[in-house]
């Protein structure tokens, strides 16, 4: 049990109310519907940390990483974690990283497109999650090109298999698990980012972040991340070093 500071600050309703993003494939950040319940790296995090700090779970399912960090001064949630970028630290107070993220373009079946450089030009018509730090990272790379932004994943895979946008910016993670949705899509093997994925908080409450800082230590050194991520298909992706902060 955490004590009293930490628990005003990290659990004020007596639950530990998780924010988790929820897409058709499993990424270091999504999470997937699975009948009434939803799986995850974030799921078994958050339920790891709840029963640290011994308190019921949560969970508060969102469309996307943009809806989470918005909603993040509404009261609404308590933990969540999320791809790092400059922007969302305006929002958010982020703890330390669990997980080396890297994010690139799935290119829609019949496109010549072969590296990002090649996204960057008039005409190519990119899809994205709104308020994202991938997509936000897309943009920066690709000014050239038309930037879609979709409320989530699903959207923007369906604008890819009606032929509105020509490519999809996400995590490789999600993006593996989205490919084969959309036959004869492609990953680039280049990539437009290479940050992090980390715990975070809403801003203004410091015992609450020294303990999930804390708790990302011990969960990367006792092999939970790493668990987490096989148990979702991810085994290709990378726990972040010890110690390390966004």
């Amino acid at each position: 049990m955490a004590d009293a500071a930490v628990m005003q600050e990290l659990a004020p309703t007596g639950k530990l109310r998780v924010a988790i993003a929820v897409a058709p494939s499993p990424s270091a950040q999504f999470a997937i519907k699975d009948g009434d319940n939803y799986r995850g790296v974030a799921v078994t995090l958050g339920t790891a940390l709840a029963a640290k700090l011994g308190a019921p779970l949560e969970l508060i399912a969102h469309q996307s990483s943009g809806e989470i960090q918005n909603s993040a001064d509404s009261g609404r949630w308590d933990v969540a974690f999320l791809p790092v970028d400059e922007e969302r630290k305006k929002l958010v107070d982020f703890g330390n990283a669990y997980h080396l993220l890297q994010s690139t373009f799935l290119v829609a079946p019949g496109s010549t497109i072969a590296s990002v450089k090649d996204a960057n030009a008039k005409g190519v018509s990119i899809g994205g999650v709104a308020n994202t730090a991938t997509f936000r990272a897309a943009k920066r790379a690709t000014p050239k090109a038309i930037h879609i932004d979709f409320a989530g994943v699903d959207a923007a895979a369906a604008a890819m298999r009606e032929g509105r946008i020509v490519a999809i910016a996400l995590s490789r993670e999600s993006l593996t698990g989205l490919a084969g949705k959309i036959p004869g899509s492609r990953i680039l093997d280049d990539a437009f980012l290479k940050s992090s994925t980390a715990v975070c908080i809403p801003k203004g409450k410091p015992a609450a972040l020294a303990y999930v800082s804390e708790f990302i230590e011990e969960a990367k050194a006792a092999g939970l991340v790493r668990r987490a991520l096989d148990e979702m298909g991810l085994k290709a992706s990378q726990v972040a070093p010890a110690g390390m902060k966004p």
